[in-house]
C-alpha cells in the first residue's frame, strides 16, 4: 500500500498539478497560492467530518508539540508551493524537475542523518548515479538553479517532518491548511479591498480550477503523508524520480522549453540509477 501511495502522488505531482497550474497563469503567483490554502482546507475538513476523524483532528490540535510541529510543516509547504507555482507559470518546468530530481538524494541524506536510516551497498551506488546526474544538469546551466534547490530543500525537510510527526495523514494535512488559512484569507481580503483580486471577477472557468485547487493540492500531500508512514524515507526519495521525470517531458515536449544533449546523460543516468535501485529492493524482498 506505501508504494501504492507513493505512485498515485508522484503521478499527481508529475502531470496533473504542473497542468493544472498552467491553466491559471493568468493569475499572480501569490493570489494562487491563497486560494489553493483556502480550497485545500475546506477539501480537507470535509474529508474529516466524511471520515469521521474529528476526534482526532481534536486530540492533535490539543497536543501542543505535535501542533508546533505541523506548524513547521505547514510553512516549509506553503514556501514550496509559493515557489512551484512561480516556477511552473514563468517557463521553468524543466527547472522544478531539477529540483525534484535533488530532493530524493535529500531525503536520503536526512534519512541518514536523522532517522539512521542504512543503506544497502547498491542503493548507495543508486544514489551516486543519480547524484550525478543532478550534477550534469546543474552544472549544464551555467548558474546557480535556485529555483530548484529552493525545491528540493523546502519539500525535504517537509518530508522529514512528516515522517516525525505521528499523525494520521488527512489530519496532518488538515491542520497544516487550517494554520495557514487566516494569513490566506487576510490576503485575499486585501486583494478584494484595492482592486486587485483575479477571482470572482466573472470568469467562471478561472474560479473552478481555483476550487479545484483544492482537491489537487490535498489528494497527492496526503496520498504521500500516507507513503511516508508505511515506507522508508530512502525509498521515498527515490520514488519521487516519477513526479520530476513527467515535470521535465511537460516542459520539454508540450511547452518547448529546452532540452539538449546534456540534459540526455543526466536523465539516462537518474533513470540507470532507478533501475539499479529497484533491482536492488526486489532482490531483498525475494531473500527476506
Amino acid at each position: 500500500m506505501g508504494v501504492l501511495y507513493a505512485l498515485a502522488a508522484f503521478f499527481m505531482w508529475g502531470l496533473a498539478v504542473p497542468l493544472h497550474f498552467k491553466l491559471l497563469s493568468s493569475m499572480p503567483p501569490l493570489q494562487i497560492l491563497a486560494h489553493r490554502i483556502v480550497w485545500a482546507s475546506l477539501f480537507a475538513l470535509g474529508l474529516i467530518v466524511a471520515f469521521r476523524q474529528g476526534r482526532k483532528l481534536a486530540e492533535v490540535i490539543l497536543s501542543g508539540r505535535h501542533l508546533l510541529l505541523l506548524g513547521v510543516s505547514a510553512g516549509l509547504i506553503a514556501i514550496n508551493w509559493l515557489i512551484y507555482i512561480w516556477a511552473v507559470n514563468s517557463g521553468h518546468l524543466v527547472q522544478t524537475s531539477l529540483g525534484y530530481f535533488i530532493n530524493p538524494l535529500l531525503n536520503v541524506v536526512l534519512g541518514v542523518l536523522f532517522l539512521r536510516e542504512r543503506l544497502r551497498p547498491a542503493q548507495v551506488a543508486a544514489c551516486l548515479l543519480a547524484g550525478s546526474g543532478v550534477l550534469v544538469l546543474g552544472v549544464s546551466s551555467g548558474e546557480m538553479p535556485w529555483v530548484a534547490l529552493a525545491l528540493a530543500c523546502s519539500f525535504g525537510f517537509y518530508s522529514l517532518v512528516r515522517k516525525v510527526v505521528p499523525v494520521p495523514p488527512l489530519v496532518g494535512f488538515c491542520i497544516e491548511s487550517l494554520l495557514l488559512t487566516p494569513l490566506a484569507l487576510g490576503y485575499l481580503a486585501m486583494t478584494f479591498a484595492d482592486g486587485s483580486a483575479a477571482a470572482f471577477q466573472g470568469q467562471v472557468g478561472l474560479d473552478l480550477l481555483l476550487v479545484l485547487t483544492g482537491l489537487s493540492t490535498a489528494a497527492p500531500l496526503i496520498w504521500f503523508a500516507a507513503a511516508a508512514q508505511r515506507l522508508k524515507l530512502s525509498t521515498i526519495g527515490l520514488l519521487q524520480y516519477l513526479a520530476p521525470s513527467g515535470q521535465l517531458a511537460l516542459g520539454v515536449l508540450v511547452y518547448g522549453e529546452a532540452f539538449g544533449w546534456v540534459d540526455a546523460v543526466a536523465f539516462g543516468l537518474i533513470w540507470t540509477a532507478l533501475a539499479v535501485y529497484t533491482a536492488s529492493a526486489l532482490r531483498s524482498a525475494s531473500n527476506g
